[in-house]
């Protein structure tokens, strides 16, 4: 039997979770309302929270999960990509119990971590499996052949889905986190009002930039003719971008899924809590004949449920970190 505690603080979300033999017991997350007055993460001030969150999270982790500190096999922390400021305060924390406790250090990549978040509960998909992975840094379909086998086929190359989202709901005026609004107006509109491009980039490679672009010319321009126009047409509006970023993922993914004959395919990220995205995965794996995935709510954003999952596959193959260990605001697989 195998117990990891897991520490996640790569970006405004404070998160310990406790993981018993593949078993998520306990997952919390103690999120920071302060970057809302900025209309982003202000990396400094999260720093901080995390600092003034980490023990009372960890702490609380164990009680839930009924687990005492003792009873820990080895502590998993998320290395990176993030904020390197945030992701230091868990490193430092997670190292300090390794070398406290004499169990071993366990460095996860956060993006992994994602794609791994598939395999918390009962359903899960089987391997080899595609994964869509959106969030506000990262666009990425990954071949995943097993949890120790994850090979990116898909990326960004510029900005990423989420940023989309959050950009385009800055210029609607809408407060921080946007992206989230942005789906629930969508649900009130009509997704074929207004007409955004798509852009024609070969591969399996993704560019949001250019949409950026469109749907701010697009309301300076309709602002002003009518200052009124955002507010009109607000809910079709946000319905039209939806629709836009969605269609530019699922036909990404779909190209991926033709190229390389899986038929199991998933999504991961924080971008996966959009509804407008699941439904799609639904209805395109119904008319592709696919078996689609996706994680719980909880755990599509950042936990540490996923950084607990991934670090468990890792203990049983031993892949423990040296204590000199340090965070990269972003690193590569």
């Amino acid at each position: 039997m195998s117990v990891i505690l897991a520490i996640e603080s790569s970006c405004d979300e404070t998160a310990a979770a406790i993981c018993r033999d593949g078993e998520i017991l306990s997952n919390i997350i103690a999120s920071q309302q302060i970057h809302t007055q900025y209309g982003g993460v202000v990396p400094e001030l999260a720093s901080r929270a995390h600092m003034q969150q980490i023990v009372p999270v960890v702490s609380q982790s164990l009680l839930e999960a009924a687990v005492p500190l003792t009873a820990v096999d080895a502590i998993a922390f998320t290395q990176a990509p993030g904020l390197i400021g945030a992701l230091f305060v868990g490193a430092q924390f997670a190292r300090s119990l390794s070398l406290a406790l004499d169990k071993p250090l366990i460095a996860v990549h956060h993006m992994q971590a994602h794609v791994l978040a598939n395999l918390i509960g009962a359903e899960k998909p089987a391997f080899p499996f595609l994964c869509l992975t959106v969030s506000g840094g990262h666009t990425q379909i990954v071949r995943c052949l097993s949890p120790y086998e994850l090979v990116v086929i898909g990326e960004t190359m510029d900005d990423a889905a989420g940023e989309a989202f959050d950009k385009s709901a800055k210029l609607l005026d809408l407060p921080y986190p946007g992206g989230p609004l942005i789906d629930q107006y969508a649900k009130q509109g009509n997704p074929k009002a207004f007409r955004f491009p798509e852009p024609q980039i070969p591969g399996l490679n993704f560019s949001f930039s250019g949409l950026k672009t469109a749907i701010l010319y697009f309301l300076q321009e309709n602002t002003a003719k009518d200052p009124a126009f955002v507010e009109k047409h607000k809910a079709d509006i946000c319905a039209s971008i939806q629709y836009r970023i969605v269609s530019i993922l699922m036909n990404k993914l779909k190209k991926a899924a033709v190229d390389t004959g899986i038929k199991t395919v998933c999504l991961a990220g924080g971008v996966s809590a959009n509804s407008g995205l699941r439904e799609a995965l639904q209805q395109t794996g119904a008319e592709m004949g696919w078996r689609t995935y996706y994680p719980a709510l909880q755990y599509c954003t950042d936990n540490a449920a996923m950084i607990a999952m991934t670090g468990w596959y890792k203990y049983l193959q031993q892949d423990f970190s040296p204590l000199d260990s340090v965070p990269t605001a972003r690193a590569g697989w």
